[in-house]
């Protein structure tokens, strides 16, 4: 799994930038990107530092909780529902 970058290093690449040098120019001097300065400038625009957001974890279950109380009734009503059928059912609920 990736690392982020700490935040010392995203703190002495911003001030680089501040200073004058390029996305580019900052990237090199750091052994950074100059996507990932980028996106550190929009991250110190947009929330106020550059700190890394959570990595890792669950981030596609919220689909399927969104339909839990539906999945669930409809097992309820039949356990022997295979998936095409759930499938089926869920798309009739939109």
């Amino acid at each position: 799994m990736s690392k982020a970058l700490s935040v010392d290093l995203r703190v002495r690449v911003l001030a680089a930038v501040a200073r004058g040098l390029t996305h580019r120019q900052a990237g090199e001097r750091f052994g950074v990107s100059a996507a990932s300065v980028s996106r550190w400038r929009k991250l110190e625009r947009e929330k106020g530092d550059a700190r890394p957001g959570p990595l890792g974890g669950d981030r596609r279950s919220h689909g399927l909780e969104r339909h839990g109380a539906t999945i669930l009734d409809c097992v309820a009503a039949n356990r022997e529902i295979t998936l095409g059928e759930l499938r089926t059912a869920l798309e009739a609920e939109g």
